[in-house]
């Protein structure tokens, strides 16, 4: 059964991830899966790309078991490349989060130029829980959505926040009841895919490259204080412990 499942409906272009008996956890024949379809050719009748997740769960990140044997190898990251394909889709992404968006699951939906969740879904970064951290790429995504005050709690304590907070921030497009979520997603879509594409197709750009500049910013003391972190032996501690469902026990090293 293939981890992605890509639906067309007219003009919308559904990508659903689709690995409901681990949350959706991004391994890397998902991520795979997921770089392809949206780096795919985009037809000329597609208007809009929509990315869903199947079961209980939006994305629940990185899978940990696999990523428990790989960190801090210093290989170009398949959710950075995942990531960046969103941002330069020339259509809009629109994320339909149904559940929790969880470490890489929130940095996918937080990508996409629409959030519309439901009510009972979380938002959160847990590395902080588990020894891990940020790199540059996904944290200036944080900065740029949530602004400084949310990206520190959402980081420093690691705890998930209710989307009923993010949409009272301004910070995610729509926010219902889980009932009415299908209902304002398809608004949503239909509005997107009735404006003019050639107008979105510049407005998309316009925005990603007003935010590039970020890059420039000298950052290589953050990328060793970053792989530090996923290099060191708390790291190794807080994933076993995450796998084992137990509290880590951190030493700081």
């Amino acid at each position: 059964m293939s981890k992605v499942i890509v639906e067309k409906n007219g003009p919308v272009k559904t990508v659903w991830m689709n690995r409901p008996e681990k949350k959706n956890a991004l391994d890397s024949e998902l991520l795979g899966n997921m770089i392809e379809a949206l780096q795919a050719p985009v037809a000329a009748e597609d208007r809009v790309l929509v990315i869903r997740g199947k079961g209980d769960v939006f994305c629940a990140g990185l899978d940990m078991a696999e990523r428990s044997k790989s960190a801090g190898d210093g290989k170009a990251s398949g959710i950075e490349i995942m990531l960046r394909a969103i941002e330069l889709c020339p259509l809009p992404v629109v994320a339909v989060v149904h559940g929790d968006a969880i470490a890489g699951g929130n940095e996918l939906a937080l990508h996409c130029d629409l959030v519309v969740a439901s009510q009972k879904a979380r938002f959160g970064m847990s590395l902080a829980q588990v020894g891990l951290a940020p790199n540059w790429f996904l944290a200036k995504k944080l900065m740029e959505v949530l602004g400084p005050v949310t990206t520190r709690e959402m980081l420093l304590l690691g705890d998930p926040l209710p989307s009923t907070k993010l949409f009272a921030l301004g910070l995610i497009a729509r926010c219902v009841p889980p009932e009415e979520l299908e209902a304002e997603a398809g608004k949503i879509i239909d509005r997107l895919a009735r404006n003019a594409p050639l107008s979105l197709k510049a407005m998309k750009m316009l925005t990603v490259r007003q935010l590039e500049f970020r890059d420039a910013i000298p950052h290589d003391d953050v990328d060793a204080a970053v792989r530090a972190a996923m290099q060191s032996q708390d790291a190794q501690e807080g994933m076993k412990a995450r796998l084992e469902k137990r509290t880590a026990k951190f030493q700081g090293k």
